[in-house]
Formats: C-alpha cells, sequence, structure tokens
C-alpha cells in the first residue's frame, strides 16, 4: 500500500508542480509594482506561496530531475519578481513592523537565494521589542519564529518561547474536536507546519498534542472531502506528513488525483472552474501549491522515515 501512495502523491505533486510552472507568468506582479504593495495577497503572496512550494520540492529532492529542474526555475521566477529580494529589503525598510518580509523570505533563503542587507536588516528589526509585540494570530507568531529559524536569525530555535507559542494556538489547547470549524482547521494546519518546519522536525510537534491530531486527522479528511474542500484537504494532507509516523493513505490521494485536472489544476473546492486563465490560476493557484508540498512530503515520507497508514 506504501508504493501506491508514493506512485500516486507523485503523480499529483508533479502535475501541479508543473502547472505552477506553466502558468508562473499569470503570477507576475504588475509593472508599475512598489514595495507599498497596497493589494499584497492579490500576487505578491502567492508568488511566495508558490516559492514555498518548490523550496519544499528542492529541500526534499524526493522528485526526478525534471521536477527538481522546475522547481528551480520557479523559484528563480518568482525571486526575480521581487528584484532579486530587494523588494522584500525595500518594504521591511518602509514598513519595519510587518512580519511579511521575513515570512516571504524564508523558503528563498530554504532555496538558497540570499540577500545580505535583507538579512542585516531583519536582524535589527527581530530584535526590537516593538517588532515583536505585534499583534498578530497566535499561528502567525509560529510562523514567525519558524521564518526566523529558516533563514538564520534564530537556527537554534533559542529566541522564541515555543512552548508558550504553541499552548495559545487552538490547536494547544486540544479542544473539543467536532467543534473544530473551517478557519480554526487552517490555523491548525499552519501551527504544525510551523511547529514541524513543513514536516523537516516532527519531534517539533509536542507529544500531546501529535496524538491528539492523529486521533482525529483521519475523520477531518474525510468531512472536507466530502463537501469538496480540496484546498483544506490538501493542507490537512500536509500535516499527516509532519506527524512523527506520518498518515498518508492511498484513500485520500486517489481521491485528490480524481479531482485533480488532467493539466495539473488541483481545484480548491467543488465549484466550477471558470474557463479564463487569469481566473483560473488567481482561484486555485493555492490548492496546486498545497498539493505539490502534499505530494511531496508523502513521497519524501514513505520512502525514507515512518510508516504509512493502510
Amino acid at each position: 500500500m506504501t508504493t501506491s501512495v508514493t506512485r500516486t502523491a507523485h503523480e499529483v505533486s508533479s502535475r501541479a508542480l508543473g502547472w505552477l510552472h506553466a502558468q508562473r507568468e499569470l503570477g507576475a506582479l504588475p509593472a508599475d509594482s512598489t514595495a507599498e504593495l497596497g493589494e499584497p495577497d492579490s500576487v505578491y503572496k502567492p508568488l511566495g506561496e508558490s516559492a514555498l512550494a518548490a523550496s519544499l520540492v528542492l529541500r526534499e529532492s524526493a522528485a526526478g530531475s525534471t521536477d527538481l529542474r522546475l522547481a528551480h526555475e520557479l523559484i528563480g521566477f518568482c525571486w526575480r519578481q521581487l528584484g532579486d529580494g530587494d523588494m522584500l529589503y525595500e518594504r521591511l525598510l518602509r514598513y519595519s513592523m510587518m512580519t511579511d518580509p521575513l515570512e516571504t523570505y524564508a523558503p528563498f533563503a530554504r532555496g538558497g537565494l540570499r540577500h545580505e542587507p535583507l538579512e542585516n536588516l531583519l536582524a535589527h528589526t527581530s530584535a526590537l521589542r516593538s517588532v515583536r509585540a505585534v499583534e498578530i494570530l497566535p499561528n502567525r507568531r509560529l510562523a514567525v519564529a519558524n521564518a526566523a529559524r529558516v533563514v538564520g536569525l534564530d537556527p537554534e530555535g533559542r529566541a522564541y518561547d515555543w512552548a508558550t507559542l504553541t499552548r495559545a494556538t487552538w490547536l494547544g489547547a486540544t479542544p473539543e474536536p467536532w467543534l473544530i470549524d473551517w478557519m480554526t482547521a487552517y490555523c491548525l494546519t499552519h501551527t504544525v507546519f510551523h511547529l514541524t518546519d513543513w514536516g523537516a522536525r516532527p519531534e517539533g510537534l509536542p507529544a500531546d498534542l501529535t496524538a491528539y491530531v492523529t486521533a482525529w486527522l483521519p475523520a477531518w479528511i474525510d468531512i472536507w472531502a466530502e463537501i469538496e474542500q480540496w484546498d483544506l484537504v490538501a493542507e490537512l494532507m500536509i500535516v499527516g506528513c509532519c506527524l512523527t509516523e506520518p498518515y498518508c493513505t492511498a484513500a485520500d490521494w486517489e481521491r485528490l488525483a480524481r479531482a485533480q485536472h488532467p493539466d495539473g489544476l488541483v481545484p480548491r473546492d467543488g465549484d466550477p472552474v471558470p474557463d479564463d486563465p487569469g481566473r483560473r490560476f488567481a482561484d486555485h493557484q493555492h490548492t496546486a501549491v498545497v498539493a505539490a508540498i502534499a505530494g511531496t512530503l508523502a513521497v519524501s515520507r514513505t520512502l525514507g522515515g515512518g510508516t504509512a497508514a493502510p
């Protein structure tokens, strides 16, 4: 059964990565973009997401030579869109309290694309009490802490109180699992992502939270798959790959593979997918990202560590 999981996960991930690569120009920044980025979520954030997927494909090195080439080209495209890091530097210089330059920079740094002036500025701003006190969601605090660890600002993970940050999240309270809602589920997934650095450090998820997620993850995946919330399903499948004993089932992967389009697009939900290329990319780019990550980690974990579920 592990062989079936590995094969299907690789096929889904490879097609999703290929789609992201083929459509990458649709995610280019407008020519007049500046560091102010009036609507950062519209293009700037998706560039960082595509770079994240590419960086994890490169980190795991579980894909074939074609996928590794596409990942190199995709992350390079995203980096050039950000002026080889200059836009992140300018944004942090103007808006020192914002955490997104650090969070966006992390996957590029993971992929070997560095910007020394930005890192020097990050070292300064990250130490400011005002920046550390910025009021953001608890799982986002973990995102900042993990980004600092990845970039090298806090390689030993000692600058942040990880235990306190963890217990401040919804997951950290091990709450009634049947009360989880759509947005809380996304918060839960990101708590796991950042504690484990996207599966690289499964031990980063405390034992009691690992047991809690292991017990309830199958039900959560089934619930959101039943109503065709594929974006959230793929995120939950990433969570399964981040556990000490990875939860990766053939049934889940076959279900996601059936939802994927022949060109590699993975729909975010059960609604009709528009024909307009720009709208298709804007609506479904994130789901392709998480499908590529889920497949990459599933291949890596089933081949190299832990056990796949039957």
